[in-house]
């Protein structure tokens, strides 16, 4: 089984199970007055939570399936002209999160710039009516910053593509 059809197997038994549980509440319990839908009501609902007991058991096994082929398959991504290896639960969590944290961080290297908290011009000195020249100080390469933002933007939709071919050509370990 590849990992996109184990994906979609989880789904499809989460949908039966979740039919099977309005089944359950639906026909636990009737009043003394009421006709039961069927012959052997107990049985009936003693099968469909065995039936969710069962499902939910398989649902785990394939679910521990892929996080196993999760952890032991290497991907390779190119990744700003080098190819980055790593499996694909690490490029999971860089999808999730991570790339985004990496490129906030470089954002915040232009905030001040951006809100013009810090700017090129003049300013008032104390004395009155006097101005200075003043000049930012860049404690950073702007050509790095604005490299790495365009790298940590691009990485994620760069991560889907990969991993959807990967998902459905890969085997579950």
């Amino acid at each position: 089984m590849k990992i996109i059809e184990g994906m979609k197997e989880i789904k499809d038994l989460a949908q039966k199970r979740d039919d099977l549980i309005k089944k359950v509440t639906d026909h636990a319990a009737i009043m003394d007055f009421e006709t039961p839908t069927y012959t052997d009501q107990k049985a009936q609902i003693d099968s469909w939570l065995q039936s969710v007991a069962d499902i939910n058991k398989r649902i785990l096994e394939i679910r521990i399936s892929i996080q196993r082929t999760n952890l032991q398959t290497m991907v390779p991504i190119q990744l700003n002209g080098s190819t980055v290896n790593k499996t694909i639960a690490e490029w999971v969590h860089r999808r999730r999160d991570l790339a985004g944290e990496d490129k906030k961080v470089w954002e915040a290297l232009n905030i001040k710039e951006r809100t013009g908290r810090v700017k090129d011009g003049q300013m008032p000195t104390s004395m009155a009516g006097q101005v200075r020249d003043v000049k930012i100080l860049r404690y950073y390469d702007p050509k790095t910053r604005d490299e790495k933002m365009a790298l940590y933007q691009s990485e994620p939709s760069k991560i889907d593509a990969t991993l959807e071919v990967v998902n459905a050509v890969t085997d579950l370990v």
